[in-house]
């Protein structure tokens, strides 16, 4: 299969076009930059010159394409909305690339879209706290119109190579010479290894049924205390609680995050699509040292 990939070149995006690849498929990637366009050609894709906010070079890539799956997000946690829009956009120009074809298109979304407090399934709507729902609505009007669409719902995404929430929260605690959680702990992360991740990816660009919400999460949820306590045994530092009033100062835009309960499961995903994860839970990855040399 010929597949379009945009986020071709991130942390999952990479993982998801080595996955595509090492299962027979063709990968094109969308590629912003000369470094990007290298990247993918090392990787043994074809770089498409675009950007997400390029809607003639979105529908181009899936033009020539079997298949697409749709990655990038703009990271701008400090103009969240925007960076929503930009994403609806960017999913409303490849559904209509692809109307009528009956081609599958992987839509990216995340299990923090789901009402906090209990554990999420792939059956719940998202709740009212983010914005990233509407992109799902967007994604699944696209399915009576002949496009097998499935919205892939991603956890924190753990492994070799991130950057992300666990890097910057292990960047604060080192800066703030403690590693801190907010109030006891308790709430919770669900998550799952970036190579687990992509295998979810070629599976449901191959096998998921139109209007299928799914859910990449191996661990329903691990603590943020226990998190707190690899990260203060790695760097040496103690381990201690904050109050939730402080976290905003303390932890800036991340704490958001930090202090929401965010369980969810996979379990319906693993029956539909027989997936099964088999990397290093979310604490063991951690332990593992590879983000502390970063």
């Amino acid at each position: 299969m010929r597949v379009f990939v945009t986020g071709a070149t991130g942390f999952v995006g990479s993982a998801v076009v080595r996955e595509l690849i090492g299962a027979g498929h063709q990968v094109t990637g969308l590629a912003r930059s000369d470094e990007g366009a290298a990247a993918l050609e090392a990787a043994g894709a074809v770089p498409h010159r675009g950007a997400l906010d390029d809607a003639g070079s979105l529908r181009s890539g899936a033009a020539g394409a079997d298949g697409v799956i749709h990655l990038a997000f703009v990271h701008d946690f400090g103009n969240f909305e925007a960076a929503n829009e930009t994403d609806r956009r960017a999913i409303a120009a490849l559904g209509e690339e692809l109307a009528g074809s009956g081609r599958p298109f992987v839509v990216t979304s995340g299990t923090g879209l789901l009402p906090p407090g209990r554990v999420g399934t792939e059956e719940d709507e998202p709740g009212t706290h983010s914005p990233r729902g509407a992109a799902e609505a967007v994604a699944l009007s696209f399915v009576p119109r002949g496009v097998r669409v499935s919205v892939l719902r991603l956890p924190l995404v753990h492994g070799e190579g991130d950057h992300g929430f666990l890097a910057v929260a292990i960047g604060i605690a080192r800066e703030k010479g403690v590693a801190a959680y907010p109030g006891d702990g308790s709430n919770r992360w669900s998550s799952a290894h970036v190579l687990d991740v992509a295998r979810l990816y070629r599976l449901a660009l191959e096998q998921a049924p139109a209007g299928a919400r799914l859910h990449a999460v191996a661990e329903e949820g691990v603590n943020v205390r226990d998190l707190a306590g690899v990260m203060g045994r790695r760097l040496g530092l103690p381990v201690q609680s904050i109050p939730v009033a402080e976290a905003g100062g303390h932890f800036g835009w991340l704490s958001a995050y930090l202090t929401l309960d965010l369980p969810a499961s996979g379990e319906l995903t693993r029956k539909l699509l027989d997936w099964r994860p088999e990397r290093p839970g979310l604490l063991a990855d951690l332990d593992a040292g590879h983000y502390f040399s970063q």
